[in-house]
């Protein structure tokens, strides 16, 4: 198998308050975090990394969370050390680090540039300071202008917007306009992702008043990948949009089943060999994340694929690419043969989800994108 390229995911777990819709790995600071301590972990977590890597590179890095910008540039800039002391790092490094607009975490983002991050991700969800409230958001519509303004002079040219559409009671006017405003403000990017009910959150065991209903919704998405097109971005996945030559290098490597490894509390990893993919998970509670670094503990044992879990998976992530994917990339990431990829087309095509072109690219169809989770089902084992 040739081995893909390589990424590095740190996880940073700590919030300032959880929102309601959250389902990510997160918990609220209280009083505050033990950041120190944590980045001790890190960096105990990252010599036990090293043999994964081999010989290969570090081609991106990304500080998720959580809030990522809970901790302070000095602390940022000793990971980051730490990650180029232990492992190879390409000099063209994409370096995300994720940040929320509230004036707590985005006070220093110089601090942040001098400590590497050369690409940062603002969280806005929304410029409508109703829907903010709704959503349970600590920050204003002014404080994302305000980020955005400081990232710009600290040097940043390279920044993503994450916003949601089908917010409670919103309308389609409303999502465009969601969308005018993050544009003016010059993005390289923009992730434009529906919010959706996930178990084990506030809004799952609650729902908010007024959710676009699924006709709306699929409205709101058409309408918003107009205006984005007008303006001048590109939609290279179902929620990612990007000026020419700003996709997310990262997440592309996600998206076509790379490589990544893997620290921090919860973080998932994947990495391939000789022997096939593997997959493992770090614990997930910070407090045992922790001590688990500090007493040399075993965390995340892996968990070998199978063809049927490697076929899912390459098409859970690559399906997501408005492009699709060439046979040569599922047969190098995953190992099988393209024998094993026609066989398990055969229904997806036949429901007319999927179709190949003469180049040998892989992309769904119209009716496939709009039903894309059906699409992916049909490569799960029981289907």
């Amino acid at each position: 198998m040739k081995l893909p390229p390589l990424s590095l995911y740190v996880h940073m777990p700590w919030c300032v308050r959880k929102c309601p819709y959250c389902d990510f790995n997160s918990h609220s600071a209280g009083d505050g975090a033990p950041t120190k301590r944590y980045i001790d972990a890190l960096l105990a977590d990252l010599d036990r990394e090293v043999a994964s890597a081999g010989d290969r590179s570090i081609e991106t890095i990304f500080l998720g969370g959580g809030t990522p910008s809970l901790f302070a540039p000095d602390e940022v800039a000793r990971l980051l050390d730490g990650v180029t002391e232990r492992f190879k790092v390409s000099a063209d490094a994409e370096i995300t680090m994720e940040a929320n607009p509230g004036t707590v975490e985005c006070a220093a983002p110089a601090g942040y540039r001098d400590a590497g991050v050369n690409r940062l991700s603002i969280g806005a969800q929304s410029f409508d300071d109703d829907a903010l409230q709704k959503l349970g958001r600590i920050h204003s519509s002014d404080d994302i202008r305000r980020a955005v303004a400081e990232a710009r002079a600290a040097g940043f040219d390279n920044l993503n917007i994450d916003l949601m559409h089908c917010l409670p009671g919103q309308t389609v006017a409303a999502a465009c306009a969601d969308l005018r405003s993050a544009a003016e403000l010059g993005p390289t990017h923009l992730s434009w992702y529906q919010l959706t009910l996930e178990p084990n959150t506030v809004f799952h065991a609650r729902p908010p008043e007024g959710l676009p209903d699924e006709d709306t919704a699929w409205v709101i998405q058409d309408a918003g990948a107009e205006l984005l097109c007008s303006l001048g971005y590109e939609q290279y996945e179902v929620s990612a949009w990007a000026r020419e030559g700003r996709r997310c290098r990262h997440n592309v490597n996600y998206w076509l089943f790379g490589d990544y490894l893997a620290v921090g509390a919860g973080a998932h990893g994947k990495i391939s060999s000789p022997r096939g993919v593997a997959r493992y998970r770090k614990p997930a509670n910070p407090l045992q994340y922790m001590l688990a670094m500090e007493q040399g503990d075993e965390a995340g044992a892996r968990e070998q694929l199978s063809s049927d879990d490697l076929t899912f998976e390459f098409m859970l992530n690559a399906l997501r690419l408005s492009g699709g994917f060439r046979e040569t990339d599922f047969v190098e990431r995953t190992g099988l043969s393209d024998v094993h990829l026609a066989a398990a087309m055969r229904r997806p095509v036949e429901k007319g989800l999927i179709e190949r072109d003469e180049h040998a690219i892989w992309c769904p169809t119209d009716l496939g994108r709009r039903f894309l989770n059906d699409l992916q089902a049909e490569f799960l084992r029981d289907s």
